[in-house]
């Protein structure tokens, strides 16, 4: 059945003025998305402390592009921190020796210790990620495109550009935005490689070489990727001469094997750019593991350090963090609590929007072969993630607003047809973008408006999902703005150092609650109601401030 579509005269004269139009408000449409997403991450990155895995992932930067010493974070590939040096050849950055074999206190040394402008090196980290989530946000769009035309592509980018939590995790240094990248990236040009798999299979291979060389995460679904590889290059040999079938199955067999081969290579690279040498022992926080386990891992055809970082993430993964969901903590993660975070942290428009984009995709037949590009990578990831127990935030799972754009993009092909299909979805993408507005600079514990919005954030989840130690710096200008020579009681999560930021505080939990006098300022996720101190030192108390929706600040009498 041929994908040609009628068009009425009136539908033909309207797709004329759109197409002389869109020479120039095309780009213009893009760079104002884009623009608005971008400023977005760098006032957030200016304006933010560093949160808990920053830290660790600063320090490694500096260790790997000064020291070459694979030793630092082991449990995540160097990719991503590597990207963060980049950003930080812009400044002169000062290490001593590490005085701490301890990743998270050479973070520390780093930042605080050395007389290094922890700000603006900081910036600098960040800024690499932040490039690279604007870039991401054009393959969205062309991916889009190439879907469903560039109306499609728009609505694609436009929920991309808005996700408040796209926008939190690509203005800061960490892997999970990079990952959700590369491996989008690497779907969008294998679905490209079923015309031209000669020009676009080797570039597939080499993002997703990246997406392994940046998290372990990505592991699971090479087998994934490896498949489509085969199936782009089918689909493209049955455009082809006809061949016989022996033939083409040894050519897509042989396509996998060099799409695998070329990833593999693209991780061995990164480790070589640290370490020429791959000098590495393993570290004594690996997991012991035998049988089946010990073998897979042993057999996995990367550098000694990737397969013993996988050994550390074993042992994080034995570690039950548990998690708070809804006012009720739990020992361990329940299987629901990464859906239901996803429900809180994702605005209204865009949850209908990615509903109707999976619909389309499996229901239409003109947007069906894309299926297995944009939904069984992260349907496959989504499943795993359910088995874990990190109740930490829904950065776990960033590759939905990032694949799902794509799947958003779809809900626009039948706009021709029923004309009220293109208003709904733009009025929906107009929901999603006022509801990110709204929460501007504050993204990181953003909800949703049937949540409460971020401010009622810290009632439904915690960790990640709002209070990260991102809001040290914002505390600190408060208090010597509004406060100067009050004194002050801390209760914080996170690894800042409170004294850079001007803050002279005293720990409010290691002297008598009686003692405790003047402001005290306190994470929203050290807030535990099942601890007999939070209820004598804030009682039904009412905070006389509350910095980022994270920190909550009271006066004591």
């Amino acid at each position: 059945m041929s994908d040609k579509i009628v068009l009425t005269r009136h539908e033909t004269v309207g797709a004329g003025r759109w197409s002389r139009h869109k020479v120039w408000l095309l780009p213009l449409l893009i760079a104002a998305l884009l623009g608005q997403m971008a400023f977005g991450m760098v006032t957030a990155a200016r304006e933010q402390s560093p949160v808990i895995d920053e830290v660790t992932y600063v320090g490694a930067a500096v260790v790997y592009a000064t020291r070459h010493d694979l030793q630092i974070n082991p449990e995540h590939p160097p990719l991503g921190k590597l990207l963060s040096a980049v950003g930080l050849a812009f400044t002169d950055v000062r290490l001593d020796p590490p005085v701490h074999s301890n990743q998270t206190r050479i973070g520390v040394q780093v930042l605080y210790e050395e007389g290094n402008d922890a700000d603006w090196l900081l910036f600098l980290a960040r800024l690499p990620m932040i490039i690279l989530t604007v870039l991401v946000g054009l393959v969205v769009f062309v991916f889009g495109r190439d879907l469903v035309g560039s109306t499609g592509g728009l609505v694609g980018l436009g929920l991309y550009a808005f996700s408040p939590d796209v926008i939190a995790h690509g203005s800061l240094a960490t892997n999970d935005v990079p990952l959700a990248g590369f491996l989008l990236t690497s779907a969008w040009l294998l679905w490209r490689a079923r015309r031209r798999p000669e020009r676009y299979l080797p570039l597939a291979a080499l993002a997703f070489g990246c997406a392994l060389a940046t998290k372990m995460t990505a592991l699971v679904v090479f087998p994934v990727f490896v498949l489509l590889a085969g199936l782009s290059v089918w689909h493209a040999g049955r455009r082809a001469t006809p061949v016989l079938v022996r033939q083409r199955v040894l050519s897509i067999a042989v396509a996998g094997v060099l799409f695998g081969a070329l990833a593999i290579a693209t991780v061995w690279v990164t480790y070589l750019v640290v370490d020429p040498r791959l000098r590495f022992t393993t570290p004594p926080n690996a997991a012991s593991v035998n049988g089946l386990m010990d073998l897979a891992v042993s057999l996995v055809p990367l550098p000694e350090a990737y397969r013993d970082g996988l050994l550390v993430q074993v042992t994080m993964e034995r570690r039950f963090s548990g998690a708070y969901l809804f006012g009720h903590h739990y020992d361990h993660s329940p299987w629901y609590y990464l859906p239901a975070a996803v429900l809180v942290k994702t605005p209204l428009g865009m949850l209908l929007l990615w509903a109707a984009g999976v619909a389309t995709l499996v229901g239409v037949r003109r947007v069906r072969p894309a299926v297995p590009y944009v939904l069984l990578p992260i349907g496959l990831l989504f499943l795993v993630s359910l088995a874990g127990d990190r109740g930490f935030g829904v950065r776990y799972v960033i590759w939905l607003p990032v694949f799902l754009a794509v799947a958003a993009a779809a809900t626009v092909v039948h706009r021709r047809r029923r004309r009220w299909v293109l208003p709904a979805v733009l009025a929906l993408v107009a929901l999603t973008g006022v509801s990110s507005l709204r929460t501007f600079p504050y993204y990181l514990p953003y909800a949703n408006e049937a949540f409460g919005g971020p401010s009622q954030t810290y009632r439904h989840l915690s960790d990640a999902n709002v209070d990260w130690g991102q809001d040290l710096r914002r505390l600190g200008i408060y208090l010597n703005e509004r406060w100067p020579g009050e004194p002050v009681w801390l209760i914080y999560k996170g690894r800042g150092d409170p004294e850079y930021y001007g803050i002279r505080a005293r720990d409010a939990l290691k002297v008598p609650p009686e003692q405790v006098h003047g402001l005290l300022a306190v994470s929203v996720t050290r807030i535990d109601n099942r601890n007999p101190r939070y209820a004598v030192l804030i009682g039904d108390r009412t905070p006389i401030a509350v910095i980022g929706h994270s920190i909550r600040v009271y006066r004591l009498p």
